[in-house]
C-alpha cells in the first residue's frame, strides 16, 4: 500500500528535496483506510539518511520514539476522514533538546525535532501555475502525486507559539508553532487541537479531505543529532 518515495539522481539539492517532503506527507494511497495501529509506515525520502522510528515506552506512556542524526524521514499513516468544524485532534510529544542552528523559516537550516502532520485532498486545478508545475515533477520523479496542502503543528527555535510559516520550500505547507525555544523540554506537552480551525487560519480557507497523519523528526539540514518521542495521534468528531 506504501509506495516508497525515489527519484533519478543527478536532480538538484533544492528539488530532491521538495519533491521527497511532498511525496512523503501523500496520504494518496491507491486503497484507503480507516487508520489502525498496524497502519503507520516509515517512508524514506530521497537521498536523506534515514531517522530511526519505533515503539517503546518513556516517563511510563507506550509511545513512539525518534531518533535522528543528520537525518529525515516520515512516519506515516493513511486516513479517509472529512474534517468538520468539530473535528478536534488530541496528540503529544517529549523532545529532549532543540536542534541549534534550526529556523524553519529558512530552507538550509529548516529542522525541527518534532512534526505532527496533516495531509489533506483539495482542487488542484485551484493551484496556481507554479504550484501544477512543482506536483507535476513530484508525480513524475516518485509516481505519487502530493497532497494538495499539509498542515503540520511543529517546534521551532525562533517562532512564537501559535504563529504560521509557511513552508521554507513549498507555500501548500504551512507549519503551526506550537512550543518554541527550550520552554517544555524533556517533559510530555498534550495537544488538543480544532483542526478545521487551524488548517483554515493557516491557508485561509476551509479543509478538503484528510488523506494522511505523519511525524516526522528531522535534522538533515543542520546534522544535528536529536531524540524525541510522541504519543498517539487521535481523532474526534
Amino acid at each position: 500500500m506504501d509506495k516508497r518515495a525515489g527519484c533519478r539522481s543527478g536532480q538538484p539539492a533544492d528539488v530532491t528535496r521538495r519533491v521527497a517532503l511532498g511525496a512523503a506527507l501523500l496520504g494518496g494511497c491507491a486503497s484507503r483506510v480507516q487508520p489502525t495501529a498496524g497502519d503507520w509506515a516509515h517512508v524514506p525520502l530521497p537521498g536523506k539518511r534515514e531517522t530511526a522510528y519505533s515503539r517503546g515506552s518513556h516517563d511510563g506512556r507506550s509511545a513512539w520514539r525518534a531518533r535522528s542524526q543528520g537525518a529525515a524521514s516520515v512516519w506515516r499513516r493513511p486516513v479517509d476522514a472529512v474534517v468538520s468544524p468539530s473535528t478536534q485532534v488530541a496528540f503529544s510529544w517529549w523532545v529532549g533538546a532543540t536542534i541549534a542552528g534550526a529556523d524553519l523559516g529558512r530552507a538550509e537550516v529548516a529542522d525541527s525535532p518534532v512534526r505532527v502532520g496533516f495531509a489533506f485532498d483539495g482542487d488542484m486545478a485551484r493551484l496556481s501555475r507554479r504550484n501544477r508545475l512543482q506536483f507535476q515533477l513530484i508525480e513524475t520523479l516518485t509516481g505519487e502525486a502530493p497532497p494538495f496542502a499539509t498542515l503540520m503543528y511543529v517546534w521551532d527555535n525562533h517562532a512564537a507559539p501559535e504563529s504560521v510559516i509557511p513552508g521554507a520550500r513549498s507555500d501548500r505547507v504551512r507549519n503551526l508553532v506550537l512550543e518554541h525555544g527550550d520552554t517544555h523540554l524533556r517533559r510530555w506537552r498534550d495537544y488538543r487541537r480544532n483542526l478545521f480551525d487551524d488548517f483554515r487560519r493557516a491557508f485561509g480557507e476551509p479543509p478538503g479531505r484528510l488523506s494522511a497523519m505523519a511525524l516526522m523528526t528531522d535534522t538533515d539540514n543542520t546534522g544535528s543529532a536529536v531524540e524525541a518521542w510522541y504519543g498517539d495521534v487521535v481523532l474526534e468528531g
